[in-house]
């Protein structure tokens, strides 16, 4: 009798985008934009600025801004290009955002207990657990525990809003993290601060897929990526391994678009 090989859950892709094009205000910006990253691998996106980084960030949490054309992004094998942004999240989508807005008024604290309610589906979570929880992952990130207990983001410096970002991602679990442009506006010390807290979450969740958008390479010298993709006028056109971002940093991005332009 022949045995049927069915694909296990590990052999489907963590996040697959799909001929992917995407506008706003009817502006064409992503432009059939494909790739995929398995469960527990980290791939860097690098473009420049217009070049559909922050776009593809958030459309893959569907910001009603930007309108989908053509294609369609599946997660962990479901189709989820139409479910909006708390159902995306509750399946374990996260995305850090390039620019944490601040939220007076409403604690670190309170803020997670209702992503949390979210994310496990649960409107009744302990009060008690979430701030166990929290004491724990802000000591194993090396922050302060009254932080909890500020306003979201409200007179926070950059670094901490990418570290509360990191603490957010922490406790919500996710099965994929989006974190879109994490090093903008950070000096060194507070760069490797915010890769280190990545990599402790990663440790308790090595399962864990990243997309990882950036400008530029110095977030590669602590965050070592499995694949890098460059991004120009909203496609994909070179992925590689780490090389990339070095040629990136030597080169420019005007040689990947003439490479891009010479094969097209």
């Amino acid at each position: 009798m022949d045995t049927v090989n069915t694909p296990s859950v590990s052999d489907v892709p963590a996040l697959q985008i799909d001929d992917l094009s995407v506008e706003a205000d009817g502006n064409p910006i992503l432009r059939g934009l494909s790739l995929e990253v398995g469960a527990g691998e980290i791939h860097a996106l690098m473009g420049p600025n217009g070049s559909g980084k922050s776009t593809l960030a958030n459309t893959l949490l569907a910001n009603p801004a930007y309108t989908v054309t053509h294609g369609r992004i599946l997660f962990l094998g479901e189709d989820i290009t139409d479910l909006p942004t708390d159902e995306r999240a509750a399946r374990g989508l996260f995305l850090g955002f390039q620019h944490p807005e601040a939220i007076s008024g409403v604690s670190v604290l309170n803020f997670l207990r209702q992503a949390l309610a979210v994310r496990k589906g649960i409107t009744d979570l302990s009060i008690l657990e979430i701030r166990m929880a929290l004491m724990e992952w802000t000591k194993r990130l090396g922050m302060d525990d009254q932080f909890t207990q500020r306003y979201l983001n409200e007179g926070f410096s950059g670094g901490e809003r990418k570290r509360n970002e990191i603490l957010q991602m922490a406790m919500m679990e996710p099965e994929f993290a989006v974190l879109d442009e994490t090093d903008s506006g950070l000096d060194i010390d507070a760069l490797r601060t915010v890769a280190d807290g990545v990599n402790i979450v990663r440790e308790s969740r090595p399962e864990m897929g990243i997309l990882l958008i950036t400008h530029y390479q110095r977030i590669l010298d602590h965050l070592t990526p499995d694949v890098v993709h460059i991004l120009l006028d909203g496609r994909i056109v070179q992925s590689g391994g780490l090389e990339l971002a070095g040629q990136l940093e030597r080169e420019g991005f005007d040689s990947f678009r003439a490479a891009a332009a010479a094969t097209s």
